[in-house]
């Protein structure tokens, strides 16, 4: 009773963005904001992320196919799949479910004990749809970019470390970046992003909306949002493999 209870909640909440904004330059102003907030200022952490998790990848498979009559153009395949279809997408998103979800939980919730949010609906104003459409619109539109961005960071730094480690010339990697590419991957890249960019804004804002108490709820929904974001990102990742591929 207590989960349909939640999920109710969440889906009210939900329901609330969708209605027309009472001054629409107020809410591009806040779409901004947030826009700033959660891609312009992602952008070091996922950058440093992605490429030493190309970096890796690429020594990683490298040092395992040593051994075997693997050629060694196939490095950067796998580094370039690796990236596009998984790491990219999730770890991504599941670092900004910790950067931007919990910034999100927390703001909503200091709203909501400093009564800020109901001084906000006596004023008529809509606040699901000001504080939290706002948020999702902001996520759905960078983190996709964002993911993007740590695909070719990840490749990227893949190839860094197979040149600076001798491990091949430039000309193989980039081989190995042509071979097998299908098309669809990318698809499913940007399937993942809007899924996940969706789960992480929507949990994050509902913990924080409706938080109750004080300073330690608030830091109580910083986490919970961070911790069921995750899981929903590896559920609902495990769930359009299954579908999808």
């Amino acid at each position: 009773m207590n989960f349909l209870h939640h999920f109710g909640t969440y889906v009210s909440l939900l329901l609330g963005i969708f209605s027309k904004p009472e001054n629409w330059s107020m809410y591009w102003k806040e779409n901004m904001r947030q826009m700033n907030s959660i891609g312009i200022e992602s952008i070091p952490i996922v950058a440093v992320v992605a490429l030493f998790i190309g970096a890796v990848t690429a020594v990683q498979f490298a040092y395992q196919v040593q051994d075997f009559a693997v050629p060694m153009y196939y490095i950067g395949y796998i580094v370039r799949d690796t990236m596009i279809i998984e790491m990219a997408p999730t770890m991504t998103c599941m670092i900004l479910a910790g950067k931007v979800g919990s910034n999100m939980a927390s703001e909503l919730g200091n709203m909501r004990i400093t009564e800020q949010i109901d001084a906000l609906e006596i004023m008529g104003v809509n606040t699901p749809g000001y504080l939290v459409g706002t948020k999702l619109t902001a996520a759905l539109f960078t983190i996709p970019l964002l993911i993007i961005l740590a695909a070719l960071l990840g490749i990227l730094g893949g190839l860094l470390a197979v040149v600076l480690s001798n491990i091949m010339p430039i000309g193989v990697y980039e081989r190995g970046l042509h071979a097998f590419f299908e098309p669809f991957n990318v698809r499913l890249m940007m399937i993942k992003g809007f899924v996940f960019a969706f789960i992480l804004s929507t949990v994050a804002c509902f913990h924080g909306y409706n938080v109750k108490g004080g300073a330690i709820q608030i830091g109580e929904a910083s986490t919970k949002a961070v911790v069921h974001s995750n899981i929903l990102i590896l559920l609902s990742d495990y769930i359009i493999a299954e579908v999808l591929l």
